[in-house]
């Protein structure tokens, strides 16, 4: 799981069929140097499935990967990512200095 910032949304001007209606995020995962606070963070952005309504600006626990479809199982979903908690409070503290 990474941490992530919502960023935006995105409205479908059509829906597939075989998509579980829901909202869908634009968000910009964290790195380790972002949340020390050390760098602005990488320019990467993802689209992320949402059924738990984060709002922009929001820091979610964003899951990748295979575990991104498993929620859905037994149906198949295109899912690359998909926000899986939103958090309220982070408190950071690294122990090694970070290298970039």
């Amino acid at each position: 799981m990474r941490i992530a910032r919502v960023i935006g949304k995105i409205t479908l001007n059509n829906r597939v069929a075989e998509l579980p209606p829901a909202r869908y995020l634009i968000v910009r995962p964290y790195s380790r140097a972002t949340l020390a606070e050390q760098n602005a963070g990488n320019e990467e952005t993802l689209v992320a499935y949402d059924d738990l309504s984060a709002r922009e600006g929001d820091l979610i626990g964003l899951v990748e990967g295979r575990e991104a479809a498993a929620p859905f199982h037994p149906a198949k979903v295109p899912y690359d990512c998909y926000n899986a908690a939103i958090l309220d409070d982070l408190d950071f503290q690294p122990q090694l200095p970070l290298q970039e």
